[in-house]
């Protein structure tokens, strides 16, 4: 197929290409994330893709090497202790499943200055039709540097919170009550400004009683001896089941990781030098994207709106920005105040994801 779309009679020889790509400078890492946002320009057009919001999902991953690459390092490598890795980090979309932003990092976790860099990038990918964006994003991203970020660019955020003894004095002296639209025994709210913050923020808390030994999902938990706490911070204001709900349909974002490393190669990592490494790992992310714009066009479309095909059933949010009701534009579906459709709401009018 490919000789065929080259006009070629053959391809050269595998090793032609490894040395195509380790003449490459780093700086084509760069280029080819521009060529991705451009690209995503023109195909949200042609594929009469028109978001009015987006959620943002951030995730870092960690890929053991067993060579001698430039850039590994010894550090957090829960599947592989004392093996060295890169710790790449990546955003993607959650509507359309897309990757929107990233690089190749070495082994060491990210500082709060490398995480506002990366966020800063991800916004200035952001296509133009959209008006609001919505952001998750686990214990790793929980610092001052990111939720400025997420401000500077008025996003809405939900993260979840690092376990520091000033946060579980807090979580001692909150008013718990039951909590009957989670898995969780108790739920709690509060203000609270953490440590080198610039102000204070809503936190919403779940506790379950540690006589429960019922196999809880892998969720980012820290226990006190008679309590284990799920804590986030967040700058909406829906319910506190809602949020977690929102928050937990960020799982599909790890999926999307798995997808990447085992059917876009995006693990692999082929040279000793890290800008061949850089390269090669954006390389794999637009071939990633090249797939998830081809199922963009393999979808329903009824008078320019979005059907069904782009968000996950998991991933059900409002298409319709806060400042206007769905009753209004005719849609009719409930939602709450921070614009999500809410859970299990049954669709109408075709005008959200099914």
């Amino acid at each position: 197929m490919l000789t065929g779309i080259l006009q070629v009679g053959q391809l050269p020889p595998q090793c032609t290409f490894w040395r195509f790509l380790t003449s490459l400078p780093v700086t084509v890492a760069q280029q080819l994330l521009k060529l991705q946002r451009l690209l995503r320009e023109r195909v949200w057009e042609a594929a009469n893709v028109r978001l009015p919001s987006i959620t943002l999902d951030t995730d870092t991953t960690v890929h053991t090497l067993y060579g001698r690459q430039m850039g590994a390092r010894k550090s957090y490598n829960p599947k592989n202790k004392g093996k060295k890795s890169y710790q790449p980090i990546l955003t993607f979309v959650a509507e359309t499943r897309e990757y929107i932003g990233g690089e190749l990092r070495n082994g060491d976790r990210p500082t709060g200055a490398q995480i506002a860099r990366h966020l800063e990038a991800v916004f200035a990918a952001v296509p133009r039709c959209v008006r609001r964006i919505f952001a998750r994003a686990d214990a790793g991203f929980y610092c001052w540097d990111a939720v400025q970020a997420y401000e500077k660019h008025k996003a809405s955020f939900i993260i979840v919170a690092r376990k520091t003894p000033r946060l579980l004095e807090e979580l001692e002296k909150a008013h718990w009550r039951p909590s009957p639209k989670t898995d969780a025994d108790e739920q709690c709210e509060f203000q609270y400004q953490p440590e080198g913050w610039g102000k204070a923020y809503r936190f919403i808390a779940l506790r379950y009683l540690k006589k429960d030994q019922t196999a809880k999902p892998q969720y980012q938990l820290f226990d006190t001896p008679k309590y284990i706490y799920r804590v986030f911070v967040t700058n909406m204001k829906g319910p506190i089941d809602l949020l977690v709900w929102v928050y937990n349909q960020r799982a599909g974002a790890e999926n999307l990781i798995k997808e990447a490393n085992n059917d876009a190669g995006l693990a692999a990592h082929p040279s000793e030098q890290w800008a061949a490494n850089c390269v090669h790992f954006q390389l794999a992310m637009l071939a990633y994207n090249l797939n998830c714009w081809l199922l963009l066009f393999n979808r329903e479309v009824m008078q320019g709106i979005l059907l069904r095909g782009v968000v996950q059933p998991s991933c059900r949010l409002s298409q319709f920005p806060p400042e206007r009701s769905a009753d209004s534009v005719g849609g009719g579906c409930p939602h709450n105040r921070e614009g999500f459709l809410a859970p299990n709401t049954p669709i109408k009018d075709g005008r959200h994801v099914v």
